[in-house]
């Protein structure tokens, strides 16, 4: 006799990127974050929050793998949750019915959850919005999903076209959502430094006026470049 699946499979040990780590990158935007990973790490651009006012987060990831019509892992993801802890949940992109709703936000806020992250839809959103909880989704329909798994939670999962480990820093803000691997946050603190400086003396030349950084101006005035005129 063969027995029936299990309609949940769950990690529930697994490290999570550091405090101390995390808080490096609060406020951190993602353009910055980006750049720091060589252009690497952001989720699909139709990954987007749904109250840009409210977007900005960094934590670690609680991935679930929740499958397509069917929120039953995210349930067991508020169980497994830590304060802190960003759920990153996979529909496989499925656009049928919404995979998190207003309920679901208050119960993220209640188990200490700081973001939802999924490649699937919302619903109801007023309500999302209203619990103040970053909440980015790929769509929005006023359909609804089954809750019968099976799913996984604790697992590697793929979203959004990047590979998400439990574990792993998340940071969101109005641009989207980028996946920094827990293995390569000191890198990427350091090089996010770097970035900002960088940034800050861009922007200062470009509001003195600059027209072309140095780094194209040497460009044009080199042999790389054919003038025909």
């Amino acid at each position: 006799m063969i027995a029936d699946p299990p309609v949940l499979t769950i990690r529930r040990k697994f490290d999570r990127v550091e405090p101390q780590d995390v808080a490096k990158f609060l406020g951190a935007q993602t353009v910055h974050v980006v750049d720091a990973m060589d252009g690497h790490g952001a989720l699909d651009y139709r990954i987007k929050p749904l109250d840009p006012v409210s977007a900005s987060f960094a934590g670690p990831a609680l991935t679930c793998h929740a499958g397509a019509d069917d929120n039953l892992a995210l349930l067991a993801a508020f169980a497994m949750a830590e304060p802190g802890d960003v759920i990153v949940a996979t529909t496989d992109g499925f656009t049928g019915s919404a995979v998190v709703g207003d309920l679901f936000a208050r119960y993220a806020c209640n188990s200490g959850v700081i973001a939802i992250v999924t490649d699937g839809l919302a619903r109801d959103t007023a309500g999302i919005i209203d619990t103040g909880l970053p909440v980015f989704a790929g769509g929005v329909t006023p359909g609804s999903s089954a809750r019968s798994g099976p799913g996984t939670v604790g697992l590697p999962i793929v979203i959004g076209r990047i590979s998400v480990s439990a574990g792993d820093l998340i940071v969101g803000d109005r641009d989207g959502v980028v996946v920094v691997p827990r293995s390569e946050v000191d890198a990427v603190t350091v090089r996010l430094d770097e970035v900002r400086s960088a940034e800050s003396n861009f922007e200062a030349d470009a509001a003195k006026g600059l027209r072309v950084p140095d780094f194209m101006q040497a460009i044009l005035q080199s042999k790389s470049v054919l003038y025909l005129d």
